[in-house]
């Protein structure tokens, strides 16, 4: 029991638990969640559950990447420093969850709206055809695609990035097999 006492004082600890959960979080948000809500729900369900949801995403995102970093195990910060290539992979990650935090990711909910108030308007539905689409909704499908690739693709890198630093923390773990 004192051993475990113990192991909560040092810094590696909670770095592993940060890491991880970022990549947990990661994944089960990007891979198993979305893809449910949009196999069975109906689009405007998961319209209103998407732009509520992918907010806290990527705070959360950004949160655990900061906290990896601060808790970076060679006395955080100032350990990170000396070591080149894990500051390139964490800054990456943390600076594209940052941009889809504050950048894409608002703007892929703003043209969400902005796509729903224009189907009200043209009278069409969601679940309609292509039919007759107005120059507004050609516009608003076009910022809403641009901002949701891009938001995709941050995030994609990002996960990458958690990947690749769970790939060199593990390298350092000195585990035999």
């Amino acid at each position: 029991m004192a051993e475990f006492l113990k192991s909560l004082t040092y810094l590696g600890s909670y770095h592993l638990i940060a890491w991880g959960s970022l990549l947990g979080t990661e994944l089960y948000q990007s891979f198993v969640m979305t893809k449910l809500c949009y196999v069975h729900l109906p689009r405007p369900q998961f319209t209103t559950l998407q732009k509520r949801v992918f907010p806290v995403y990527f705070n959360i995102q950004t949160g655990l990447a900061l906290a990896t970093a601060l808790t970076y195990p060679s006395g955080s910060v100032v350990g990170l420093i000396d070591n080149t290539t894990d500051v390139i992979i964490l800054g990456v990650t943390f600076g594209l969850s940052v941009l889809n935090m504050f950048v894409y990711g608002p703007r892929t909910s703003k043209a969400m709206v902005e796509r729903v108030h224009q189907e009200t308007r043209d009278g069409v539905k969601p679940t309609e055809g292509a039919g007759e689409i107005s120059e507004e909704m050609k516009l608003i499908r076009r910022r809403f695609s641009r901002n949701h690739a891009m938001s995709i693709h941050l995030n994609l890198l990002a996960i990458l990035g958690t990947a690749a630093y769970g790939i060199r923390l593990g390298s350092k773990l000195g585990y035999q097999g």
